[in-house]
């Protein structure tokens, strides 16, 4: 099965690298005709990942057309980006098997990766990879486990034979919901332990953050139909530990920034700001309780300060301890 990777921000160029350190023939596609250049002379992505070099098997390029022999897309473009890139690139998609390498909710449909893709392509065979992973560790071969979720089973257990790699195991899943979900709502998450650690609040609060937020996650996914086994394995408590507690991590370095009152690098894409306001969004229309979400959301635009947010938090009526 040929494969290639379309979007070459970090987590693009990794996957790349690890499935062509197995020896396939990979290409990454990206958007810029001069960086693609860069990349396929110097071997080396040096705006992402300077420190991991091109196995000999991995092509670069800016052309779409190029790929019309791969069957297999891994699209690893910015969640808030992915509906326009689908629409304008249609028509290179067709017939194509895509799997969505992104987390988040479209701020725009309150859509997931896959229905985002199946809204404009609704023929498309789609599945995502999702996981608790850092593009870093990727790149340099270390171990890594990730879920593949794919309703359509024989082409999950398919897909999962083909990407799985000498340092990546995959896991597969039909839960594509759960699977969406968790990767989509531990970075909110994310943002709130970073800007606990950011003004000092101490890790007894980041980990009651993690515990309380992992229970809004479980609230949420079960009013939209995922399964509980889902949310408690590596696309949902997984990626919430990693996430939550690593400087790694785009959007617990967002939350530092918060909660240090500093400016964060607009250059820096932090998928959890937009997945804060669509979540809270969703979760007022469907009735569903999630505290820690909304106080985010306030704190990102700037209608409560942290101290606000926590004092809100920690006034809410005494309860016993449920999901």
């Amino acid at each position: 099965m040929s494969i290639a990777v379309l979007g070459s921000g970090a987590f693009g160029t990794a996957l790349a690298i690890s499935m062509a350190r197995d020896g396939q023939d990979i290409t990454l596609w990206a958007r810029s005709a001069s960086q693609a250049n860069a990349m396929q002379k110097d071997r080396v992505n040096a705006a992402r990942l300077p420190q991991a070099d091109f196995p000999a098997s991995l092509n670069v390029t800016a052309d779409l057309d190029n790929l019309k022999e791969q069957q297999t897309l891994l699209i690893a473009v910015p969640m808030q980006q992915l509906a326009q890139f689908i629409e304008r690139n249609k028509v290179h998609l067709a017939r194509k098997t895509l799997v969505a390498c992104c987390k988040g909710i479209d701020l725009q449909s309150g859509l997931s990766p896959t229905q985002v893709i199946r809204a404009i392509l609704p023929e498309r065979r789609t599945a995502v990879l999702t996981g608790p992973s850092f593009a870093h560790d990727i790149a340099a071969g270390l171990p890594t486990a990730l879920t593949l979720a794919c309703e359509d089973g024989h082409l999950g257990r398919m897909l999962q034979t083909t990407l799985n790699t000498s340092n990546i195991r995959l896991y597969r899943s039909t839960d594509v919901t759960g699977a969406e979900l968790g990767g989509a709502l531990k970075n909110v998450i994310a943002i709130a332990c970073g800007a606990a650690i950011g003004a000092g609040l101490g890790e007894s609060a980041r980990a009651a953050l993690i515990t309380r937020g992992y229970a809004e996650m479980r609230r949420m996914a079960d009013v939209l139909g995922a399964q509980s086994e889902t949310l408690a394995g590596l696309s949902g408590f997984g990626d919430l530990a990693l996430t939550c507690a690593s400087e790694g991590s785009r959007n617990f370095r967002f939350g530092l920034s918060l909660g240090r009152s500093e400016p964060f690098d607009a250059n820096i894409t932090v998928e959890g700001a937009a997945t804060a306001r669509a979540c809270h969004e969703k979760a007022k229309e469907l009735e569903v309780d999630m505290p820690i979400t909304a106080a985010v959301t306030a704190m990102i635009d700037q209608t409560l300060t942290l101290k606000q947010a926590m004092d809100s938090l920690l006034a809410r009526p005494l309860k016993e301890e449920t999901c």
